[in-house]
């Protein structure tokens, strides 16, 4: 049985609906505690440093511009040697949000279609005001995170060479095909 939180261990829900025009910026930096479940919840050994530097903008009733910077340091094992490895993330993004309410409301209660599958900036639609600005910087940071780390100068060397490597599955229909 899998012993991994399922929902992510760090929240901060912003009510967009009170957002200033000026915006606002939000600094994420979570507690040793919290940086200890979010280490488990990516299934890392442990993140020393996480700072994710939010920044809101209302750009019109409905709608508005996400901002992230997350600057983090963790250490991840090696897929080689099962060493310590040590890893710095720096990373910026942005999302556009869209209150679906206000979208309705705006164009006389029909629905709006949604940009073509083909589009890349496609605006996250959002059924409340309340909007956890965590979110997007944790799903952003387990991205960003080496799936496959390697210590400096670890590199897998294969055991079945030579004598002992099991036969090409694709010899075996040649020899058939070729009746050898």
């Amino acid at each position: 049985m899998n012993d991994l939180p399922d929902l992510p261990p760090i929240e901060r829900i912003v009510d967009l609906g009170r957002l200033s025009e000026a915006g606002a910026e939000i600094v994420l930096t979570p507690s040793v505690e919290e940086r200890a479940l979010l280490a488990r919840w990516v299934e890392v050994p442990s993140i020393e440093n996480f700072t994710a530097t939010i920044s809101l903008k209302r750009k019109s009733l409905g709608n508005f511009h996400y901002g992230a910077k997350i600057e983090a340091d963790l250490t991840q094992n090696c897929v080689v040697t099962l060493e310590p490895v040590i890893a710095h993330i720096d990373r910026m993004f942005s999302r556009e949000l869209h209150l679906a309410s206000q979208a309705r409301h705006q164009h006389g209660g029909s629905e709006v279609l949604a940009p073509g599958a083909g589009d890349d900036e496609v605006p996250e639609e959002l059924d409340s005001p309340r909007y956890d600005v965590a979110a997007a910087v944790l799903e952003e940071f387990s991205l960003a995170i080496d799936p496959y780390p390697r210590a400096p100068g670890a590199a897998f060397e294969s055991t079945l060479e030579g004598e002992g490597a099991p036969e090409n599955p694709f010899a075996v229909l040649k020899r058939l095909k070729t009746g050898v």
